[in-house]
């Protein structure tokens, strides 16, 4: 069964991949809010390098899941680099886990989601997150950060995806364990 749904997850990645590289993603406007760690002078940094340069716990987005622009923008990101091969359309779930109930499964704040993104889950777990949830549908999260284009792209996503939030409340930042 786990082969089955890695295999299907890869599919999935490599279609929503395929897709991805024939779509242009939309730029960033010029008054863009900056990420919590500072960008290297001339632009942004890859997810990967953000989150290396960033100590854990620090990474906070500069968007809000209210900022209309910000969400449409990475709901276009979020469909051009393929999350929805895997988490569906609108993050509700397919064939990894949805994105849109309580469960976070390494935990739901900023800079857990933001390094699971980037690293994937078997670096995320090397570098000594455990998962604190658990979900029906459990693929392995691939490194998406040298995928994502900029930190800024990622945090749009990210942004789009806590826009379709449809827990609890109090639990949409993580809750209880995680």
């Amino acid at each position: 069964m786990l082969k089955r749904t890695l295999i299907l997850c890869l599919a999935g990645l490599t279609s929503s991949l395929i897709y991805a590289q024939q779509q242009t993603p939309p730029a960033a406007t010029p008054a863009a809010a900056p990420a919590a760690a500072a960008a290297p002078a001339g632009g942004t940094m890859t997810p990967v390098q953000r989150a290396d340069s960033a100590p854990q716990g620090t990474l906070k987005n500069p968007y809000k899941d209210t900022d209309a622009d910000a969400v449409a923008a990475g709901g276009k990101l979020y469909l051009n680099y393929g999350c929805n091969g895997c988490h569906g359309g609108t993050g509700g779930g397919g064939m990894c886990p949805p994105l849109t109930n309580d469960t976070w499964v390494y935990g739901g704040d900023d800079d857990t989601l933001f390094r699971l993104v980037a690293y994937g889950t078997d670096a995320l777990q090397a570098k000594g997150y455990t998962r604190k949830g658990q979900e029906n549908v459990v693929g392995p999260m691939p490194p998406m950060g040298l995928i994502v284009q900029t930190d800024d792209d990622l945090w749009r996503i990210l942004a789009f995806v806590r826009s379709n939030y449809h827990g609890a409340p109090e639990c949409k930042f993580g809750c209880g364990s995680n």
